[in-house]
């Protein structure tokens, strides 16, 4: 996985919320550099759930599959995911389909090829309770190191999201909105992640984009699919970013 120097600061987590267009874009961009960021060889799909009164519910996913293996648990209601929140603890199991404990699980997303499930609370308070979800389909795929550094991640995104909770009320965005809104959150993500790699700005990382586009002779939503897919293709910006 990426070092853990390569995760976003809680400034750039702060520059992030604010240069978002909205509540929605910001957590679906979130949910897409958290996969990117902590994923190693095995691609991993990320999801952020919160619970209030009424009912635990997938605010962001990295995927549409991300999505679905939260989705599955709330039809239970019970799961590793509700399990760290509920309890406020990490839940990780390395091996799916060899842990007792959660076999029905195992069971109820056999056809997804998932194997390994890190589960981290986010403390959120405000009477509501968080937690960033990863799921890879490699059995061990997260090492000690890689637990460790989720569990930062989460801790880091638990102020931000507070903040942003004070403002919005998280709720599951609209399924006619689902497929505009994550056209555009895979090239902001895209360009989050070039901002948090070069430590630049939200402008020189578009134009970094843009070039890329140009040069390539691709559109900027295939390069952004890219960088996404594989963390080393993020453009570097020449003679550094500004700050």
């Amino acid at each position: 996985m990426a070092e853990n120097e390569a995760l976003p600061t809680p400034e750039q987590l702060q520059d992030l919320l604010l240069e978002s267009p909205g509540f929605t874009e910001f957590l679906l961009e979130l949910t897409a550099v958290s996969a990117s960021l902590l994923g190693g060889d095995a691609p991993m799909l990320c999801a952020i759930t919160v619970e209030q009164e009424t009912g635990p519910a997938t605010v962001a996913s990295s995927s549409a599959e991300a999505r679905s293996l939260d989705e599955r648990q709330y039809a239970y209601d019970d799961g590793p995911c509700l399990t760290a929140l509920r309890h406020q603890r990490t839940v990780h199991i390395p091996d799916l389909q060899a842990d007792d404990g959660w076999a029905w699980y195992a069971q109820a997303v056999s056809d997804e090829g998932i194997q390994t499930i890190l589960a981290v609370p986010i403390p959120t308070g405000n009477g509501s309770r968080s937690a960033l979800n990863c799921y890879s389909t490699k059995v061990h795929a997260f090492a000690p190191e890689t637990v460790a550094a989720v569990e930062e991640h989460a801790a880091s995104l638990s102020r931000i999201l507070r903040l942003a909770m004070r403002v919005h009320a998280p709720e599951p965005y609209p399924q006619h909105l689902r497929s505009a809104l994550r056209s555009r959150a895979v090239v902001d993500s895209a360009v989050s992640l070039i901002m948090v790699h070069n430590r630049c700005g939200r402008e020189a990382a578009v134009e970094l984009l843009q070039v890329a586009s140009r040069s390539s002779n691709r559109r900027m939503h295939e390069i952004a699919q890219d960088i996404l897919r594989n963390a080393s293709d993020i453009p570097v910006v020449s003679g550094g970013g500004d700050p």
